[in-house]
């Protein structure tokens, strides 16, 4: 049985794929947003301190910020490019190959640490704060392999966007370079999801902390928060792209405290409610909103004892 989430994100794919192709300019100006965004928050979680509003300076001005190290400017125009190689490679329905890894972590790497750019590690790592110790480097290549050959199996068995969040959380665990495989994750996590027909998922900086803890989880072997937690970024996602193609009707998400005003429930219990997925919302900067509608679909299910999850 799909969960309330998972039918969600199927039911919004759906509506959006029905008015494909979307028109020429507001698919510009889609790709032109989540670009930006994309970059910004992938850098930020990495530690880069330049803001969105100077990332998009850099990407559509080519200007730099002042104060900002060069290298700082370097990821923002090698994620750029990186994001060109993914959108290329997502017109096609061929399955990632190690080639294709290891190209787009050179271009995250370029200019930056050259000598380590598109290569594996040839040493021990540890990671400062992470419940693991990845790997020996010596067995990279081979649970690469494993990785690849596990996602051919697996692509007919579990839904697309748990498929990419298993790929994403196993690949980061392996942990195969010294430097950029959460850039690499992310992006290798979008191309697949992008071949699958769904807009990028941006993981916000502002949820680095319940991004690392749901990781954690999954190195445990509780994949299902790590799950939950990409589903959520799917779902905002495809509510930005139906929004921007005027397909949301009367759904208009608002702040959960308004709906608080009109619904027996606190702001509390409905922002449990959002981070569990259980009813249909996304994050805006930091605030949830949700619509009037995904309240009430939960009174009703609630109502009827029937299972949220």
């Amino acid at each position: 049985m799909l969960s309330n989430i998972q039918q969600r994100i199927l039911e919004k794919k759906e509506t959006l794929a029905k008015q494909r192709p979307l028109p020429k300019a507001a698919l510009e100006r889609l790709r032109a947003e989540f670009s930006v965004e994309w970059t910004y928050n992938s850098n930020a979680i990495e530690g880069n301190t330049i803001s969105l509003r100077e990332t998009r300076m850099v990407i559509e001005h080519g200007l730099t910020v002042s104060g900002k190290t060069l290298a700082e400017h370097f990821e923002i125009n090698n994620h750029q490019k990186a994001i060109e190689f993914v959108e290329t490679l997502a017109k096609t329905r061929s399955a990632i190959n190690e080639a294709e890894i290891l190209e787009i972590h050179r271009l995250v790497l370029d200019n930056i640490e050259k000598e380590f750019a598109g290569r594996y590690r040839t040493g021990r790592v540890r990671i400062l704060g992470a419940n693991f110790v990845p790997p020996n480097h010596l067995k990279i290549r081979e649970l690469i392999g494993d990785l690849l050959n596990e996602l051919r199996v697996n692509a007919e068995k579990l839904d697309a966007v748990d498929l990419a969040a298993r790929f994403h959380h196993r690949f980061v665990w392996i942990h195969p370079f010294y430097d950029g495989n959460g850039r690499t994750a992310r992006l290798l996590m979008n191309l697949l999801l992008m071949r699958e027909g769904f807009p990028p998922a941006i993981i916000l900086v502002n949820d680095r902390r319940k991004y690392y803890r749901s990781l954690d989880a999954a190195n445990d072997g509780n994949y299902e928060p790590f799950e939950l937690f990409i589903a959520q970024a799917v779902e905002r996602s495809l509510d930005i792209y139906l929004e921007a193609a005027g397909l949301q009707g009367d759904d208009e998400y608002v702040l959960l405290s308004e709906l608080a005003k009109k619904f027996p429930y606190s702001q509390e219990y409905l922002s449990l409610l959002a981070r569990t997925g259980k009813i249909d919302a996304y994050k805006r900067s930091r605030n949830w909103m949700a619509t009037e509608r995904s309240i009430e679909d939960y009174s009703r299910r609630v109502a009827g004892r029937q299972p949220d999850m």
